[in-house]
C-alpha cells in the first residue's frame, strides 16, 4: 500500500468513525479506547491469518499421527497473538443482530488476556457503554475491504493514526498520553536510538518506543533484535494504551505501572543507551520530605528547592544513562533559564559536558496547549573528550515548522532530515546530509523526467485530439468566438518548458552542490500559471457556449467537448502537482544548502550556533537557544513573493464571484418571497 493509499484509508476511517461518535452520546474519552481495541482486534486477526498459513507450510509431519497440529507458541514464534475462536475478527464481525455483541467483544479481549500475560488487564472491556447500533456500525468500518491485505506496519500506522486524532479532540486530556510525531522523531533522530536498553520514564502510549522501531527499521535492522524497551508510567490507562501500541507493533517490552517521582521500578541508574521522553511539565507538589526523594540516587546534582517537578525529571534521564548513553526528552520552555536551586543544579549539568544539544521550538506543536517547548539532548560520551565536552549546539527552529492549520504546527520529513543533517555536521558526521541532498536531487530529477513527458503530452493531446473535437462541435456561430480565446491564450510556452526541461538535471558532486536556478524554477511557475489560465479560459468559453440550443443535453457535446476537457483537466492536476513537487524539493535542498554550502557545519544567524562552557557562564548558565543564535534576516530569500500575490489575487477574485452569485440567490429568494 502506498503512502498516498494508506493517507486516503486512514482519513476515510477516521472521518466515519468520527462521525458515528459525533452521533453518539459518548464523549471523545470514553469512545476512544474501545475504538483503538477494534483496531488491535482486527490487526491481531491480520496478523493471526498470516502466521496460520506460514506456520501450517512449516508443521512437521508424523509418519503415523501426521501433520502436527497448530500451538500457540507457534505464533509466538512468528511474532503474531493467538486468538481463540471467540476472539478472530471473522467471528465478532459475523455475528447475528440477535447477540449481544458488547458483552461478546468484552469477552473476547478477555479470552486474549487469559492467553498473554502480558495484556492482563489491559485490553478495554467497556464495550457495554455503546448503543448495539453504534457498536455494529463500528465494526463495520474496520470491516472495510481495503483491510483485508493490509500486512506489516500498515495497522500499526493506522493504530498512531487514530492516537493522533483523539489526542486532537481532546481524549484523555490529549497530551497526558501522546506526544506528537514531530517532536518524538526529532528526538529520535538526533539521538539515533539503534542499540541497547532504550527507555521512557514518562511512557504515555509508547510512542517513543514505536518511532525508534521505525527508525531501527528503516535502517534495514529489526528492532527486537536491537534494542531492549523499559518504560514507566504513573497512569493506568495510558499504561495500557502502552502495553496495546506495542501489541499492534509487534514489539515487545516492559511497562509497568508506577509514579516516576517515587519510584524506579526497573532501577535504571547508570544502564540506559537511550532515553527518550515527554514529561509533564511544571508539575507542582512532589512530596520531597519522602526519603524516596531526599535519597534517590537519580538525583545527582541535589534536589530543587522550589515546588516545580522539572529539575527533577531533568536529571533522572541523565542519571540513567551510562557512561556512552544519549538522552532527548521535551521539557518547558521556562526550565532553561529558571534560577536560584534550579540553576545551580544547570550548572553543574552543563559542567559534565554531557549537554549535547538545545532546540527551542516554537508555538502549536501540542494538541492541547500552544505553549513552546525546548528539545534537550545529552551524550555523555562527551564527557571523556576534552574538545566535545566543551561545545552544545544551540539550535532555534522556532521559525521552522509547517502550519497545519491555525491551531497546530508540525515539522515535514524533509523538514526532519534537514534538522538531522546539521546535527550531524556539528558532530563532524556527513554522512545525513549527503544522503539528505542526494535524495532531494535524484526526487527533483525523478520529476523533472515526469514532467517532460507530462507537458510534452498535455501540448500533443491538445493540438491533435481535443482541438480539433471542439471545433468539429462548436456551433458555427461560436468559432470566432473559440478562435479568438485560443489567440489569447497560448499554451506554446508550457512546450518551450519541456523542451528547457528535457536538458536540466540536478548532477549530484559534493564538491558542487547546485539547485535548480532562478530561470528554472521561474519557468516553471509561468508555465503552471499559464496553462492554468488557458484552462480557466476554455472552461468559461464552453460553459457560455453550451448554454446555446442547450447543448449540455446533447449526448455528443459532452462525449466530444466535456469529457475531453474533464481529461484535459485531470492530466493537467498530474502535471501541475509534478512542478509542485519540483519546487518543494528543489527549495528544500536549497535552504539546507545555501546555509551550508560545502557540507560543512557554520554558524547561522537565527538557526544555530556552537557555544562553549564559557559562552554558557556569561550567560547566567541559559540553555535557551534564542540567548545565542541571534537573529535571522528578516527577508526570506526563498520566499516568492510575486507568486503570492498572484494566489491572493486569484483568491480575491474567486471570493468576489462567490460573493456576486450569493447575493444573486439571496435576491431571487427574496424576490419569491415577495420582499
Amino acid at each position: 500500500m502506498s503512502g498516498e493509499q494508506l493517507k486516503e484509508l486512514e482519513a476515510r476511517l477516521w472521518k466515519t468513525a468520527d462521525d458515528l461518535r459525533a452521533n453518539s452520546k459518548l464523549t471523545a474519552t470514553e469512545y476512544s479506547f474501545p475504538i483503538l481495541g477494534l483496531i488491535f482486534l482486527r490487526h491481531a486477526y491480520n496478523r493471526f491469518v498470516t502466521a496460520k498459513i506460514e506456520i501450517e507450510k512449516t508443521l512437521p509431519v508424523h509418519p503415523v499421527r501426521g501433520v502436527r497440529p497448530i500451538e500457540k507458541n507457534d505464533f509466538l514464534t512468528a511474532k503474531a497473538i493467538y486468538l481463540p475462536e471467540n476472539a478472530r475478527w471473522n467471528t465478532i464481525s459475523n455475528l447475528p443482530e440477535s447477540a449481544d455483541i458488547g458483552e461478546y467483544i468484552n469477552d473476547a479481549m478477555r479470552s486474549i488476556e487469559n492467553e498473554y500475560d502480558a495484556l492482563l488487564g489491559v485490553l478495554p472491556k467497556d464495550y457495554n457503554l455503546f448503543d448495539k447500533d453504534l457498536l455494529q456500525r463500528s465494526i463495520r468500518v474496520f470491516n472495510d475491504e481495503a483491510l483485508n491485505d493490509v500486512r506489516g506496519d500498515v495497522f500499526g500506522r493506522i493504530y498512531e493514526f487514530f492516537l493522533n486524532k483523539f489526542a486532537m479532540s481532546g481524549a484523555q486530556e490529549g497530551g497526558e498520553f501522546f506526544t506528537p510525531p514531530s517532536l518524538v522523531n526529532t528526538i529520535v533522530k538526533i539521538i539515533e536510538p539503534n542499540h541497547g536498553i532504550v527507555a521512557d520514564l514518562a511512557v504515555g502510549s509508547a510512542g517513543m518506543f514505536v518511532q525508534t522501531a521505525h527508525f531501527i527499521e528503516d535502517e534495514g535492522a529489526d528492532a527486537s533484535q536491537k534494542v531492549t524497551f523499559y518504560g514507566q508510567e504513573k497512569a493506568d490507562t495510558n499504561t495500557r494504551l502502552a502495553k496495546m501500541n506495542m501489541a499492534v507493533h509487534g514489539l515487545e517490552g516492559s511497562i509497568i505501572q508506577g509514579n516516576t517521582f517515587y519510584e524506579d521500578k526497573h532501577e535504571l541508574v547508570g544502564k540506559c543507551d537511550f532515553i527518550m521522553a515527554n514529561p509533564p511539565f511544571n508539575v507542582d507538589g512532589v512530596d520531597k520530605s519522602k526519603d524516596s526523594v531526599k535519597k534517590d540516587p537519580r538525583l545527582p546534582f541535589g534536589l530543587p528547592k522550589n515546588d516545580n517537578g522539572n529539575y527533577l525529571w531533568i536529571q533522572y534521564f541523565y542519571s540513567c544513562l551510562n557512561e556512552n548513553g544519549r538522552a532527548g526528552f521535551v521539557m518547558a520552555s521556562s526550565a532553561s533559564d529558571a534560577g536560584h536551586s534550579e540553576k545551580d543544579i544547570r550548572q553543574k549539568l552543563v559542567v559534565t559536558g554531557s549537554v549535547d544539544v538545545m532546540v527551542s521550538i516554537g508555538t502549536k506543536f501540542f494538541y492541547t496547549r500552544s505553549l513552546p517547548c525546548t528539545l534537550w539532548f545529552y551524550d555523555r560520551a562527551k564527557e571523556k573528550d576534552a574538545h566535545r565536552a566543551d561545545k552544545t549546539l544551540m539550535l532555534d527552529l522556532r521559525d521552522v515548522y509547517r502550519k497545519v492549520s491555525s491551531n497546530l504546527h508540525d515539522f515535514t520529513p524533509e523538514q526532519l532530515n534537514n534538522i538531522q543533517s546539521i546535527v550531524g555536521l556539528y558532530r563532524g558526521n556527513k554522512s545525513v546530509f549527503n544522503k539528505t541532498v542526494e535524495g532531494y536531487f535524484t526526487t527533483v530529477n525523478e520529476h523533472l523526467t515526469e514532467l517532460t513527458a507530462k507537458a510534452q503530452n498535455l501540448v500533443a493531446d491538445y493540438r491533435t485530439a481535443i482541438l480539433p473535437t471542439f471545433e468539429t462541435a462548436l456551433p458555427k456561430t461560436w468559432l470566432n468566438k473559440w478562435n479568438e480565446t485560443i489567440d489569447q491564450n497560448d499554451i506554446s510556452f508550457t512546450e518551450q518548458v519541456a523542451e528547457e526541461l528535457a536538458k536540466t538535471r540536478l548532477a549530484y558532486n559534493e564538491k558542487n552542490l547546485v539547485t535548480l536556478d532562478k530561470t528554472v524554477t521561474d519557468h516553471l511557475k509561468k508555465a503552471k500559471r499559464g496553462y492554468n489560465n488557458f484552462l480557466k479560459a476554455i472552461n468559461a468559453f464552453v460553459k457560455e457556449a453550451g448554454k446555446e440550443d442547450d447543448l449540455r443535453k446533447n449526448k455528443n457535446w459532452k462525449a466530444n467537448v466535456l469529457d475531453k476537457l474533464k481529461a484535459m483537466e485531470n492530466d493537467f492536476s498530474q502535471y501541475s502537482h509534478c512542478i509542485d513537487q519540483i519546487l518543494y524539493f528543489n527549495k528544500e535542498a536549497n535552504w539546507l544548502l545555501s546555509r551550508f554550502p560545502n557540507g560543512e557545519y557554520a554558524d547561522i544567524a537565527g538557526l544555530c550556533k556552537v557555544v562553549t562552557q564559557e559562552e554558557i557562564a556569561q550567560n547566567d548558565y541559559s540553555l535557551t537557544a534564542g540567548r545565542y543564535v541571534g537573529v535571522a534576516p528578516q527577508i526570506d530569500e526563498d520566499f516568492d513573493y510575486e507568486e503570492r500575490m498572484a494566489e491572493i489575487k486569484v483568491e480575491l477574485q474567486s471570493l468576489n464571484e462567490e460573493a456576486l452569485s450569493l447575493a444573486e440567490q439571496i435576491q431571487l429568494n427574496l424576490n419569491e418571497l415577495g420582499l
